[in-house]
Parts: C-alpha cells; structure tokens; sequence
C-alpha cells in the first residue's frame, strides 16, 4: 500500500485545490507534497536494504492483455522516490514569493507531475511504465507552454516532437518485446526472461536508447533542452533539470540493460564516445555563455553525459556512481536554478555583466550559492565529488584515454562556474545590483535544506550506498562480459 499512497497522495492533491481559492492554492499544495515527502522518508525507515523488491502493489488491470497495474520499490526506485519528493515542496516553495497567473491550474500541474514521476520510478509492468512516463509529458508541456517566456509556444512545440518521437520508439520497442515474452505479459520480470538474438537486441535497444537519450540528454539529442531550460519558468525548469531528466537514466539502468544486455553491450562504445562529446561540447559551450540561465543549461548537459558514460562501463562502481549522481545533480542543479531565479528577480537580466558586488549586499545568498557551486563542481566531502569520483573510476576501468578526456568536466565545471561566481558575485556592484537584498525567509527555506544535503550526503554517503547496492548486484547479473 505505501507505493499505491505515494500516487495516490500527489493526485488527490491536485485535485483538492479545485476547491480551493487565494493563496491557500499555494500552501494547500505545499503541504500535500511535504507529507507526500514524509511517506517517502518512513518507506525509507522501513526498508530493509538486504532485500530487492518491497511495497509490492499488484492488481489484474488488463487481464486479457497481460497487463497489472503492479508497483513496488528496490533501493534505486526508493532513491528516485525520495529525490521527486525532496525537490517537489522544495519547487513549490520557491514560488511563493512569486507570482504566477492562474495559480489552480499551476500548482495542479506540479502535483500532478509528482505524481507521473513517481510512477516512472515504481512500476514493474512494461504498459503501465509507458502510462506514467506520458503521463510526466502533460503537465511539464503545459507548464513550459502557459508559464514560459519568450518564443515558449514553438521551443515547447520543439519538445513535445523530441520527446514524442522517443516516446512512439520506446512504444514500438515494448509492444515487440511483450510479443516475444511466453506469457504475453507486460511484467518486468518477463521481460528481463526474453532471449533475443544479438542482431535483434541491436535494433531494440537503439529504439529504447534514444528514447532515454532524448529525456536525459545525450549528445546529439540534446538541442531541444538549452532553449526549453532558458525560456522555461523557473519551477518548470528545475521541474525538467531535477527530476524529469533523471527518467531517461533510471530508464537505462532498469528497462534497457537488463532487458538488451547483449545489445547494451555491442553499442556501448558509440554510447559512450556520445556520452563524452556531449561533455566535452556542452562544457566549451557552458565556458562561453554570458547568460547564467543558459551556463546552467549547457553544465547540465555535461553532467548528465557522464553519468550515462557510467552506466554503460557496466561495473559496479559506474552503477553506483550514476546512482548516487543522480540524486547530487538533482539537488545541485535545482539549487542554481533557483539562485538564478533569485539574481532574475533583483536585477531583471541573467547577463552576469551587469551584475557583480552581490557578496557585500547579500552575504546569506552568497554564501549558500558557493555551497551549491562546490558540490556541483565536486568539491571533495560534498555530495557531487562521491558519484563523480566513482563514475570517472568505472570510466577508467572502460578506457583511460576516454576517462581521461571526461575527467575535463571537473576542470572546465570549475572553470564556468567560479567564473560565474565572480562574475556575479565578487567586483564591484552594478547599477543592477546597488540595491540588491538579502533572501527572505521563503528562499532560505528552499536554499538552507539543500545546502544541508549537499554537506551532508558528502560527508557521509553510506546510507545511501546501502540502499542501492542490491539493486545495483541486480542490475549487474544480467550482464555477461
């Protein structure tokens, strides 16, 4: 039942708001996806980490069709689980010192969202994996379209094509593989029965491939994502860097290499040389940008292409890494964005030009942004450094000279984002920044927890690597190298 609550909770949520008016839409929203956190945190309590699977839902949904509507958690979905219901009151928190039209049909979306995510995260049937992975597309299409700035309505447009081309793939793809399951059944552990031919796993996993790559994204489907994260309001764009994008990993990791092993492994060199590309690409992009909004967009892309470089050296310290990885870019990347909103908000630009002297008006914002800017370069005992570490590991472990040149999104992060640092913060203040204030108590609340987060997982990982290790062990006995 936790797992069926976990769903259930966001979407009675968003639509208990419909009754709702003023101010109380906001704060009735905030509190529905905080206790949505806190049923995350006693699952996490309850979890017994020895074990794989646990909170398992089942119900005959489609019989005829062999399809369930079946849920439950390992430690990997338990991660996801807890980093959608982190950020979430985290993301509706940051707007309440803000306006937004039609604030209903706003906070709905988000819940909504919630919702979808956290069951991409939980389901172990095929069709009911693709529901919720579409069902994650409405809202943030919405949200992008109606909160968006400028040119929103043909950047989203560009979006929705990217991800709904990967989407029909990824549809194709299932419906072949149920096909050849003896059961003809949608469940995972059917799927993960299959024998394919090498030939055939070959083609099935370029059409799960790209489906994932687009939604995280991998070089060269990227180009939907700078445009779509600078155009996007704020709570859409962390929506989209924090969560959203961690889909397409969890869908590598789950659905893609237990499923094609022998495909995975036959292709994971032209993955891997994408994967480091899009690092070497997006960071020469990111060093470049006089917009800090953009800078964020491009160190995400970058971020991301490392991780999934991870993923496909298929050894245990790249499983573990992109694991842990994805729950650091998650909190770091919705952290900056949130600091860029801040900077938007006092000074009306994200040209780090026009800014600069912030430091000595606002010693709080200051501080807490260098907190998050460490971790997202991976300053040693913060939470960026232990996935990175273990991913350029595993990365080495696949190919030193390819390491090598990943291990340059260390060097060039630091590079762009103490240079935005001082650009932004340090010097003297601009005619923008003169009268720039402090953070209010509302930007605290957001900024103060996951700065604790980034301390605190740096410092002491080991809870987190005990909840995923079955599940990374898992994960690894499909692949024979």
């Amino acid at each position: 039942m936790m797992t069926l609550l976990l769903i259930v909770l966001p979407l009675l949520g968003a639509l208990s708001l419909f009754v709702m008016k003023g101010d109380s839409i906001k704060k009735a929203a905030f509190v529905i996806s905080l206790v949505t956190f806190v049923l995350a945190l006693v699952a996490w309590m309850q979890f017994d980490a020895t074990n794989v699977s646990q909170f398992v839902f089942k119900q005959a949904w489609i019989p005829s069709l062999g399809i369930e509507f079946s849920v439950d958690m390992d430690g990997l979905s338990l991660l996801m689980v807890l980093l959608t219901t982190f950020l979430t009151p985290l993301i509706i928190l940051s707007t309440f010192d803000r306006e937004y039209k039609n604030p209903l049909a706003f906070y709905a979306l988000i819940l909504t969202m919630e919702m979808a995510l956290i069951g991409v995260f939980i389901a172990r049937d095929a069709f009911l994996f693709y529901i919720f992975w579409e069902l994650a597309l409405i809202p943030i299409y919405f949200i992008s379209l109606l909160w968006g700035g400028e040119n929103a309505r043909p950047i989203t447009f560009k979006f929705f094509l990217y991800t709904l081309a990967g989407s029909l793939l990824m549809l194709f793809a299932i419906i072949f593989l149920y096909l050849q399951t003896p059961d003809h059944s949608f469940a995972i552990e059917s799927f993960y029965k299959i024998t394919l031919s090498a030939e055939t796993q070959c083609w099935v996993f370029w059409m799960l491939f790209i489906a994932f790559a687009i939604k995280i994204p991998v070089f060269p489907f990227h180009t939907w994502q700078p445009a779509t994260y600078h155009m996007n309001s704020t709570p859409g764009t962390m929506l989209l860097s924090g969560i959203m994008l961690k889909m397409g990993i969890f869908g590598l990791i789950r659905w893609l290499l237990p499923v094609v092993p022998q495909g995975c492994i036959d292709n994971a060199d032209y993955v891997v040389i994408l994967a480091t590309i899009g690092i070497v690409y997006a960071s020469a992009i990111a060093i470049i940008q006089k917009d800090f909004k953009k800078l964020l967009a491009y160190s995400s892309i970058a971020h991301v292409g490392l991780i999934t470089a991870g993923v496909f050296s298929f050894t245990d310290n790249g499983l573990r890494g992109a694991s842990i990885q994805m729950l650091a870019h998650g909190v770091n990347v919705v952290g900056l964005f949130f600091v860029a909103d801040i900077l938007f908000n006092r000074t009306k630009t994200f040209e780090m030009k026009d800014m600069g002297g912030i430091r000595t008006k606002a010693p709080w914002f200051a501080t807490l942004f260098l907190i998050i800017l460490l971790g997202s370069v991976a300053l040693p005992l913060t939470n960026g450094f232990i996935g990175e570490f273990l991913l350029l590991n595993s990365i080495y472990e696949y190919s030193n000279v390819i390491a090598a040149v990943c291990g340059l999104t260390i060097i060039l992060g630091a590079v762009y984002m103490l240079m935005a640092y001082q650009k932004t913060m340090l010097g003297e203040t601009s005619a923008a920044t003169k009268d720039f204030t402090d953070l209010t108590f509302n930007e605290k609340a957001v900024l103060i927890p996951i700065a604790i987060v980034i301390i605190v997982t740096g410092l002491y990982p080991m809870p987190l690597f005990n909840l995923i290790e079955p599940s990374v062990q898992n994960i690894l006995s499909f692949i024979n190298i």
